[in-house]
Protein backbone atom coordinates (compact mmCIF):
# COMPACT_ATOMS: atom_id res chain seq x y z
CA UNK A 1 0.00 0.00 0.00
CA UNK A 2 1.53 3.48 -0.88
CA UNK A 3 1.82 6.09 2.47
CA UNK A 4 -1.57 7.75 0.70
CA UNK A 5 -4.63 5.90 -0.64
CA UNK A 6 -8.31 6.73 -1.37
CA UNK A 7 -10.68 4.10 -1.97
CA UNK A 8 -14.34 4.08 -1.89
CA UNK A 9 -16.36 2.42 0.29
CA UNK A 10 -20.11 2.45 1.22
CA UNK A 11 -21.95 4.37 3.76
CA UNK A 12 -22.71 7.52 2.56
CA UNK A 13 -22.53 10.94 4.80
CA UNK A 14 -22.63 8.89 7.96
CA UNK A 15 -19.79 6.54 6.71
CA UNK A 16 -17.08 8.82 8.82
CA UNK A 17 -17.35 7.98 12.73
CA UNK A 18 -18.82 10.51 14.61
CA UNK A 19 -22.22 10.94 12.24
CA UNK A 20 -25.87 9.68 12.09
CA UNK A 21 -28.61 10.41 9.82
CA UNK A 22 -32.03 9.75 9.02
CA UNK A 23 -34.58 10.65 6.20
CA UNK A 24 -38.53 10.57 6.91
CA UNK A 25 -41.81 11.46 5.20
CA UNK A 26 -43.16 14.71 7.20
CA UNK A 27 -45.89 15.11 4.19
CA UNK A 28 -44.36 18.69 2.82
CA UNK A 29 -44.03 16.52 -1.11
CA UNK A 30 -46.99 14.82 -1.30
CA UNK A 31 -45.57 11.55 -1.35
CA UNK A 32 -42.05 10.32 0.01
CA UNK A 33 -39.39 11.44 2.13
CA UNK A 34 -39.11 14.96 2.92
CA UNK A 35 -37.19 15.54 5.56
CA UNK A 36 -33.26 14.80 6.24
CA UNK A 37 -31.73 15.16 9.88
CA UNK A 38 -27.50 14.32 9.97
CA UNK A 39 -25.83 14.98 13.50
CA UNK A 40 -22.68 15.10 14.56
CA UNK A 41 -21.06 13.59 18.08
CA UNK A 42 -19.15 15.62 19.26
CA UNK A 43 -20.03 18.93 17.49
CA UNK A 44 -18.34 19.61 14.03
CA UNK A 45 -16.62 22.58 12.79
CA UNK A 46 -17.96 23.62 9.56
CA UNK A 47 -16.79 24.99 5.99
CA UNK A 48 -19.79 26.65 3.79
CA UNK A 49 -20.34 28.23 0.28
CA UNK A 50 -23.44 29.60 -0.25
CA UNK A 51 -25.36 30.74 -3.78
CA UNK A 52 -24.20 33.77 -5.28
CA UNK A 53 -27.71 34.61 -6.08
CA UNK A 54 -28.84 37.85 -4.35
CA UNK A 55 -32.36 36.25 -3.92
CA UNK A 56 -31.34 34.71 -0.78
CA UNK A 57 -34.12 31.77 0.51
CA UNK A 58 -34.39 32.24 4.98
CA UNK A 59 -32.84 29.12 5.62
CA UNK A 60 -29.67 30.28 3.91
CA UNK A 61 -29.76 33.50 6.29
CA UNK A 62 -30.49 31.28 9.16
CA UNK A 63 -27.57 28.96 8.26
CA UNK A 64 -24.82 31.47 8.03
CA UNK A 65 -26.46 33.58 11.18
CA UNK A 66 -25.62 30.44 13.07
CA UNK A 67 -22.20 30.22 11.98
CA UNK A 68 -21.40 33.38 12.83
CA UNK A 69 -22.79 33.01 16.23
CA UNK A 70 -21.09 29.59 16.76
CA UNK A 71 -17.92 30.04 15.46
CA UNK A 72 -18.36 27.82 12.48
CA UNK A 73 -19.58 24.91 15.08
CA UNK A 74 -22.27 22.51 14.19
CA UNK A 75 -24.16 19.55 15.69
CA UNK A 76 -26.57 18.77 13.56
CA UNK A 77 -28.07 19.69 9.67
CA UNK A 78 -31.75 19.35 9.28
CA UNK A 79 -32.92 19.84 5.52
CA UNK A 80 -36.50 19.61 3.87
CA UNK A 81 -37.34 19.02 0.23
CA UNK A 82 -40.91 20.47 -1.23
CA UNK A 83 -40.77 23.32 -0.82
CA UNK A 84 -37.76 26.27 -0.57
CA UNK A 85 -39.07 28.56 1.82
CA UNK A 86 -37.52 31.21 -0.79
CA UNK A 87 -38.86 34.71 -0.84
CA UNK A 88 -41.13 34.19 1.94
CA UNK A 89 -40.61 37.52 3.98
CA UNK A 90 -40.28 37.77 7.80
CA UNK A 91 -42.44 34.58 8.32
CA UNK A 92 -40.51 32.27 6.12
CA UNK A 93 -37.82 33.34 8.53
CA UNK A 94 -39.65 32.36 11.66
CA UNK A 95 -39.98 29.11 9.94
CA UNK A 96 -36.55 28.63 9.34
CA UNK A 97 -35.75 29.94 12.58
CA UNK A 98 -38.17 27.50 14.35
CA UNK A 99 -37.21 24.48 12.09
CA UNK A 100 -33.52 25.00 13.85
CA UNK A 101 -34.88 25.50 17.25
CA UNK A 102 -37.20 22.37 16.87
CA UNK A 103 -33.82 20.29 15.82
CA UNK A 104 -31.92 21.86 18.83
CA UNK A 105 -34.74 20.97 21.07
CA UNK A 106 -35.02 17.43 20.04
CA UNK A 107 -30.91 16.91 20.02
CA UNK A 108 -30.15 18.25 23.38
CA UNK A 109 -27.75 21.03 21.71
CA UNK A 110 -27.46 24.82 21.48
CA UNK A 111 -30.02 26.59 18.48
CA UNK A 112 -26.92 28.12 17.02
CA UNK A 113 -25.25 24.57 16.57
CA UNK A 114 -28.19 23.67 14.09
CA UNK A 115 -27.63 24.44 10.35
CA UNK A 116 -31.04 24.22 8.27
CA UNK A 117 -31.58 24.24 4.38
CA UNK A 118 -34.44 23.86 2.25
CA UNK A 119 -35.24 23.03 -1.43
CA UNK A 120 -37.94 23.06 -3.84
CA UNK A 121 -40.72 25.09 -5.16
CA UNK A 122 -39.93 29.37 -4.63
CA UNK A 123 -42.91 31.46 -3.22
CA UNK A 124 -44.53 28.98 -0.87
CA UNK A 125 -44.60 28.84 2.96
CA UNK A 126 -43.06 26.25 4.62
CA UNK A 127 -45.50 24.03 7.22
CA UNK A 128 -43.73 24.71 10.43
CA UNK A 129 -45.83 21.66 12.41
CA UNK A 130 -45.18 19.39 9.60
CA UNK A 131 -41.83 20.25 9.83
CA UNK A 132 -42.10 20.12 13.91
CA UNK A 133 -43.44 16.66 13.71
CA UNK A 134 -41.05 15.50 10.81
CA UNK A 135 -37.73 16.70 13.11
CA UNK A 136 -39.18 14.96 16.07
CA UNK A 137 -39.24 11.19 14.48
CA UNK A 138 -36.34 11.83 12.59
CA UNK A 139 -34.11 12.68 15.63
CA UNK A 140 -35.60 8.96 16.71
CA UNK A 141 -34.50 7.72 13.55
CA UNK A 142 -30.86 8.73 13.59
CA UNK A 143 -28.18 5.95 13.00
CA UNK A 144 -25.31 5.23 11.01
CA UNK A 145 -27.71 2.70 8.39
CA UNK A 146 -29.70 6.45 7.94
CA UNK A 147 -27.04 7.69 5.38
CA UNK A 148 -29.47 5.93 2.07
CA UNK A 149 -33.12 7.41 3.47
CA UNK A 150 -31.38 11.17 4.39
CA UNK A 151 -29.63 10.69 0.46
CA UNK A 152 -33.49 10.13 -0.57
CA UNK A 153 -35.45 13.00 1.16
CA UNK A 154 -33.33 16.08 -0.56
CA UNK A 155 -34.71 15.00 -3.66
CA UNK A 156 -37.19 17.13 -5.51
CA UNK A 157 -36.79 16.19 -9.40
CA UNK A 158 -34.06 13.93 -8.93
CA UNK A 159 -34.23 11.19 -10.61
CA UNK A 160 -31.97 8.99 -8.07
CA UNK A 161 -30.52 9.49 -4.31
CA UNK A 162 -26.39 10.87 -5.15
CA UNK A 163 -24.54 9.76 -2.14
CA UNK A 164 -20.50 8.44 -2.01
CA UNK A 165 -17.96 8.16 0.49
CA UNK A 166 -13.85 7.20 0.43
CA UNK A 167 -11.16 5.84 3.19
CA UNK A 168 -7.91 7.69 3.39
CA UNK A 169 -4.86 5.63 4.70
CA UNK A 170 -2.29 7.99 5.35
CA UNK A 171 0.94 8.19 7.82
CA UNK A 172 -0.81 9.85 10.35
CA UNK A 173 -3.91 7.45 10.20
CA UNK A 174 -6.93 6.33 8.50
CA UNK A 175 -9.92 8.80 8.34
CA UNK A 176 -13.31 9.18 6.10
CA UNK A 177 -15.46 11.66 3.79
CA UNK A 178 -18.80 10.79 3.05
CA UNK A 179 -21.67 13.02 1.33
CA UNK A 180 -24.85 13.01 -0.60
CA UNK A 181 -26.40 15.96 -2.97
CA UNK A 182 -29.08 17.05 -4.51
CA UNK A 183 -29.52 18.82 -7.87
CA UNK A 184 -31.40 18.23 -11.26
CA UNK A 185 -32.42 21.41 -12.47
CA UNK A 186 -31.53 25.30 -11.64
CA UNK A 187 -27.97 24.17 -11.89
CA UNK A 188 -25.18 26.52 -12.38
CA UNK A 189 -21.44 26.28 -11.92
CA UNK A 190 -21.39 30.21 -9.64
CA UNK A 191 -21.62 28.48 -6.51
CA UNK A 192 -23.29 27.06 -5.08
CA UNK A 193 -24.90 25.39 -7.37
CA UNK A 194 -27.22 22.72 -5.77
CA UNK A 195 -27.08 21.35 -1.75
CA UNK A 196 -24.65 19.28 -1.12
CA UNK A 197 -23.76 17.79 2.18
CA UNK A 198 -19.97 16.34 3.35
CA UNK A 199 -18.69 15.01 6.24
CA UNK A 200 -15.64 14.15 7.82
CA UNK A 201 -14.14 12.45 10.85
CA UNK A 202 -10.96 14.22 9.84
CA UNK A 203 -10.01 17.21 12.58
CA UNK A 204 -9.38 20.23 10.64
CA UNK A 205 -9.50 23.99 11.92
CA UNK A 206 -12.17 25.80 9.89
CA UNK A 207 -10.17 28.30 8.41
CA UNK A 208 -8.46 25.18 6.80
CA UNK A 209 -11.50 23.58 6.40
CA UNK A 210 -13.04 26.35 4.27
CA UNK A 211 -9.85 26.57 1.64
CA UNK A 212 -9.91 22.90 0.81
CA UNK A 213 -13.88 23.06 0.39
CA UNK A 214 -13.50 25.97 -2.36
CA UNK A 215 -10.57 24.38 -3.31
CA UNK A 216 -12.00 21.00 -3.99
CA UNK A 217 -15.37 22.78 -5.41
CA UNK A 218 -13.46 24.81 -8.19
CA UNK A 219 -12.72 21.67 -10.16
CA UNK A 220 -16.24 19.64 -9.15
CA UNK A 221 -19.33 21.55 -8.03
CA UNK A 222 -18.52 24.75 -9.82
CA UNK A 223 -17.89 23.16 -13.11
CA UNK A 224 -20.94 21.78 -13.54
CA UNK A 225 -24.24 23.14 -15.12
CA UNK A 226 -27.72 21.83 -15.90
CA UNK A 227 -29.38 24.93 -17.37
CA UNK A 228 -27.48 27.94 -16.39
CA UNK A 229 -29.43 29.00 -13.40
CA UNK A 230 -28.35 29.89 -9.90
CA UNK A 231 -30.81 29.10 -7.22
CA UNK A 232 -32.04 31.06 -3.91
CA UNK A 233 -31.09 27.77 -2.23
CA UNK A 234 -28.01 26.41 -2.76
CA UNK A 235 -25.46 25.69 -0.46
CA UNK A 236 -22.59 22.72 0.15
CA UNK A 237 -21.47 22.34 3.61
CA UNK A 238 -18.25 20.29 4.79
CA UNK A 239 -18.91 18.99 8.66
CA UNK A 240 -15.55 18.25 10.12
CA UNK A 241 -16.12 15.96 13.51
CA UNK A 242 -12.41 14.91 14.20
CA UNK A 243 -13.20 11.02 15.75
CA UNK A 244 -11.03 9.59 13.66
CA UNK A 245 -7.89 11.24 15.75
CA UNK A 246 -6.20 12.50 12.44
CA UNK A 247 -5.04 15.61 12.34
CA UNK A 248 -4.63 17.86 8.84
CA UNK A 249 -2.50 20.27 8.43
CA UNK A 250 -0.14 21.76 5.49
CA UNK A 251 1.39 18.23 6.15
CA UNK A 252 -1.91 16.34 5.01
CA UNK A 253 -3.29 19.00 3.28
CA UNK A 254 -2.78 17.90 -0.30
CA UNK A 255 -3.99 14.13 0.23
CA UNK A 256 -7.31 15.79 2.37
CA UNK A 257 -8.30 18.20 -0.95
CA UNK A 258 -7.22 15.20 -3.06
CA UNK A 259 -10.01 12.69 -1.44
CA UNK A 260 -12.24 15.47 -1.02
CA UNK A 261 -12.24 15.76 -4.14
CA UNK A 262 -12.85 12.52 -5.40
CA UNK A 263 -16.24 13.22 -3.47
CA UNK A 264 -17.24 16.08 -4.53
CA UNK A 265 -16.53 15.18 -7.92
CA UNK A 266 -18.51 12.04 -7.92
CA UNK A 267 -21.63 13.78 -6.56
CA UNK A 268 -21.39 16.70 -9.07
CA UNK A 269 -21.23 14.23 -11.80
CA UNK A 270 -24.29 12.32 -10.52
CA UNK A 271 -25.71 15.78 -10.53
CA UNK A 272 -25.28 16.24 -14.48
CA UNK A 273 -26.39 12.61 -15.31
CA UNK A 274 -29.54 12.90 -13.61
CA UNK A 275 -30.28 16.79 -14.78
CA UNK A 276 -33.52 16.87 -15.68
CA UNK A 277 -34.08 15.32 -18.93
CA UNK A 278 -30.92 14.59 -19.38
CA UNK A 279 -29.24 11.54 -21.46
CA UNK A 280 -26.08 12.26 -22.26
CA UNK A 281 -23.05 13.59 -19.91
CA UNK A 282 -21.23 15.90 -21.67
CA UNK A 283 -17.94 17.04 -20.62
CA UNK A 284 -15.93 20.35 -22.41
CA UNK A 285 -12.61 20.62 -22.06
CA UNK A 286 -11.28 24.09 -23.13
CA UNK A 287 -7.57 24.38 -24.28
CA UNK A 288 -4.40 27.36 -25.41
CA UNK A 289 -6.46 30.06 -22.87
CA UNK A 290 -4.57 32.65 -21.08
CA UNK A 291 -5.89 31.40 -17.99
CA UNK A 292 -7.69 29.09 -15.83
CA UNK A 293 -10.23 31.51 -15.36
CA UNK A 294 -10.54 32.20 -19.38
CA UNK A 295 -10.61 28.50 -19.74
CA UNK A 296 -13.14 28.33 -17.39
CA UNK A 297 -14.96 31.31 -18.35
CA UNK A 298 -15.18 29.77 -22.25
CA UNK A 299 -16.04 26.22 -21.22
CA UNK A 300 -18.92 27.64 -19.26
CA UNK A 301 -20.25 29.73 -21.90
CA UNK A 302 -20.28 26.57 -24.25
CA UNK A 303 -21.85 24.18 -21.58
CA UNK A 304 -24.62 26.52 -21.34
CA UNK A 305 -25.11 27.15 -24.98
CA UNK A 306 -28.70 25.52 -25.93
CA UNK A 307 -27.36 25.12 -29.11
CA UNK A 308 -24.57 23.33 -28.29
CA UNK A 309 -26.80 21.23 -26.26
CA UNK A 310 -29.25 20.80 -28.57
CA UNK A 311 -26.50 19.95 -31.33
CA UNK A 312 -25.26 17.12 -28.48
CA UNK A 313 -29.00 15.58 -27.85
CA UNK A 314 -29.73 15.37 -31.86
CA UNK A 315 -26.23 13.66 -32.78
CA UNK A 316 -25.03 16.55 -34.52
CA UNK A 317 -21.39 17.25 -34.72
CA UNK A 318 -21.72 20.87 -35.18
CA UNK A 319 -18.99 21.95 -34.23
CA UNK A 320 -19.25 25.48 -35.73
CA UNK A 321 -21.95 26.20 -32.74
CA UNK A 322 -18.60 25.54 -30.26
CA UNK A 323 -16.25 28.00 -32.61
CA UNK A 324 -19.26 30.63 -32.23
CA UNK A 325 -19.52 30.51 -28.38
CA UNK A 326 -15.97 30.50 -27.88
CA UNK A 327 -15.93 33.33 -30.18
CA UNK A 328 -18.61 35.48 -27.99
CA UNK A 329 -17.29 33.98 -24.51
CA UNK A 330 -15.81 37.44 -23.84
CA UNK A 331 -11.60 35.58 -23.47
CA UNK A 332 -8.22 35.42 -25.73
CA UNK A 333 -9.60 33.75 -29.27
CA UNK A 334 -7.70 33.48 -32.50
CA UNK A 335 -9.76 32.12 -35.03
CA UNK A 336 -6.77 30.97 -37.07
CA UNK A 337 -5.54 29.08 -34.22
CA UNK A 338 -8.32 27.40 -33.20
CA UNK A 339 -9.28 23.74 -32.91
CA UNK A 340 -12.39 21.69 -32.42
CA UNK A 341 -12.53 18.20 -31.63
CA UNK A 342 -15.66 15.62 -30.75
CA UNK A 343 -14.44 12.38 -28.89
CA UNK A 344 -11.01 12.96 -30.03
CA UNK A 345 -12.06 13.63 -33.29
CA UNK A 346 -10.53 17.31 -34.93
CA UNK A 347 -13.03 18.52 -37.10
CA UNK A 348 -11.91 22.04 -37.41
CA UNK A 349 -8.07 23.03 -37.21
CA UNK A 350 -6.12 26.29 -38.52
CA UNK A 351 -9.22 26.97 -40.02
CA UNK A 352 -9.20 24.20 -42.03
CA UNK A 353 -12.37 21.90 -41.84
CA UNK A 354 -12.43 17.90 -42.05
CA UNK A 355 -15.84 17.53 -42.87
CA UNK A 356 -14.84 13.85 -43.98
CA UNK A 357 -14.24 12.87 -40.44
CA UNK A 358 -17.79 14.10 -39.28
CA UNK A 359 -19.51 10.27 -39.26
CA UNK A 360 -16.48 9.51 -36.73
CA UNK A 361 -17.83 12.09 -34.32
CA UNK A 362 -21.26 11.71 -35.31
CA UNK A 363 -21.01 7.85 -33.61
CA UNK A 364 -19.35 9.35 -30.38
CA UNK A 365 -22.22 11.28 -30.23
CA UNK A 366 -24.30 8.37 -30.07
CA UNK A 367 -22.85 7.40 -26.84
CA UNK A 368 -23.77 8.72 -23.21
CA UNK A 369 -20.77 9.96 -22.29
CA UNK A 370 -19.42 12.89 -24.58
CA UNK A 371 -16.48 15.02 -24.95
CA UNK A 372 -15.66 17.96 -26.33
CA UNK A 373 -12.23 20.09 -26.68
CA UNK A 374 -11.96 23.65 -27.65
CA UNK A 375 -8.45 24.80 -28.45
CA UNK A 376 -8.79 28.66 -28.29
CA UNK A 377 -6.02 29.34 -30.72
CA UNK A 378 -3.93 32.08 -28.68
CA UNK A 379 -1.19 29.94 -27.47
CA UNK A 380 -1.74 29.56 -23.82
CA UNK A 381 -1.27 27.24 -21.49
CA UNK A 382 -3.97 27.20 -19.15
CA UNK A 383 -6.76 24.46 -19.50
CA UNK A 384 -9.97 23.82 -17.91
CA UNK A 385 -13.31 21.50 -18.20
CA UNK A 386 -16.96 21.47 -17.01
CA UNK A 387 -19.38 18.80 -17.28
CA UNK A 388 -23.13 19.30 -18.76
CA UNK A 389 -25.89 17.76 -20.23
CA UNK A 390 -28.21 18.24 -23.19
CA UNK A 391 -31.12 18.97 -23.77
CA UNK A 392 -34.15 17.50 -24.70
CA UNK A 393 -37.43 17.73 -24.98
CA UNK A 394 -38.41 16.29 -21.09
CA UNK A 395 -36.80 19.19 -20.09
CA UNK A 396 -38.54 21.11 -21.36
CA UNK A 397 -41.97 19.32 -20.25
CA UNK A 398 -40.44 19.02 -16.63
CA UNK A 399 -40.15 22.86 -16.07
CA UNK A 400 -43.18 23.85 -17.73
CA UNK A 401 -45.43 21.61 -15.29
CA UNK A 402 -43.02 22.02 -12.20
CA UNK A 403 -45.80 23.46 -9.79
CA UNK A 404 -48.90 22.28 -11.36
Amino acid sequence: MSEHMVERMPGGITAPEGFEAAGVACGIKTSGLDLALVRSTPPARVAGIFTTNLAVAAPLVVTRDHLRTSQDTAAAVVVNSGCANACTGAEGLAVSRAMAADTAAALGCPVEQVLVSSTGVIGLLLDAEKVRRGVAVAAGALGRDGHAAAAAAIMTTDPSPKETAVRVHTPAGVFHIGGMAKGAGMIEPNMATMLGFLTTDAAVEPALLQRALKEAAADTFNAITVDGETSTNDMVLLLAGGRAGVRIDENEYATFVDALRTVCRELALAIVRGGEGATKLIGITVTGALSTTEARQAARAMANSPLVKTAVHGGDPNWGRLVAVAGRAGVGFDLTGARVAIGGVELFADETVFAEREPAAAEHLRGTDVTLTVDLGVGGDARATVWTCDFSAEYVHINADYRT
